[in-house]
């Protein structure tokens, strides 16, 4: 059995490692200082980069944090503290859910109707709206478990000290609980970062820098699809580069959520 569990593990990293290889293969080339600092250039040239889309995908994140965090961290926190029983609570947690499943594309078709329709233009927001409601789920149910994890006896020890519930739970217990808390979210901002079709309905492109929340933004999601269904053969490889840069951030994400997941454990022991 752990030659076949060890055979097992072999053949799940075999399709991952060979991803990674052919995606590092193919975008290295063109992986540039220019990358990150030119705009992109006109078909033929080889100077230009895709830094208008990674400060666009910056901001689209930033906006989805602020949309999605408080939202999931507060009603995850009402869960674990309140709504155990009840038929509120049953809601909430089988509406996140359901949620969680939900195909991106629909998301972002719904924020097309609810935010660009009524703006009259795409924009960072409704790209950053899109994503943020996509992170809920995850949030929601991560912090859920984190909070329930902490010890009853923190809780009774603050109380018993006479400090007020709400002050408990907002001091004491997601402070406890924070950096389990953290790894949730950057489970979710790994997620949303790689989402292409939401982008799509929401944001759309831009070739140049962002102004502002409110115009058309660039993501290094919609520019790699962009480049890849092009004939031009330069923009096939800045779309490799670009997947290798986007391929990057969800491993740096992953590590630090692994990370963070060790340094809690270590607290808890």
């Amino acid at each position: 059995m752990t030659l076949a569990c060890g055979a097992a593990v072999v053949l799940a990293l075999v399709p991952v490692a060979s991803l990674l290889a052919y995606v590092l293969s193919h975008g290295i080339h063109r992986l540039d200082l220019a990358f990150f600092t030119h705009l992109p250039a006109p078909v033929g040239e080889a100077s230009g980069g895709m830094a208008n889309a990674v400060v666009g995908t910056l901001e689209l994140v930033a906006i989805a944090c602020l949309v999605g965090v408080p939202v999931g961290v507060l009603a995850g926190t009402h869960l674990a503290e309140y709504g155990r029983e009840g038929w509120f609570g049953w809601t909430v947690r089988f509406t996140a859910d359901v949620l969680s499943g939900v195909p991106s594309i629909v998301t972002g078709i719904v924020a097309y109707r609810l935010v660009v329709r009524p703006m009259g233009h795409f924009s960072a927001w409704a790209g950053g709206i899109a994503l943020g409601f996509m992170m809920i789920p995850t949030v929601v149910r991560t912090t859920e478990e984190l909070v329930k994890m902490v010890p009853g006896a923190v809780r009774e020890s603050a109380l018993a000290l006479g400090v007020p519930e709400w002050r408990t739970v907002l001091r004491v217990v997601l402070a406890t609980a924070r950096t389990g808390i953290a790894t949730g979210i950057l489970l979710a901002v790994a997620r949303i970062a790689g989402e292409t079709a939401p982008l799509l309905f929401t944001s759309f492109n831009n070739q140049f820098w962002p102004t502002g929340p409110g115009q058309p933004t660039a993501s290094l999601t919609v520019q790699v699809f962009t480049y890849a269904i092009s004939p031009f053969q330069d923009w096939h490889d800045q779309a490799w580069t670009g997947a290798l840069v986007l391929l990057s951030i969800a491993l740096a994400i992953g590590l630090a959520a692994r990370l963070l997941v060790r340094r809690t454990a270590g607290a808890r022991h």
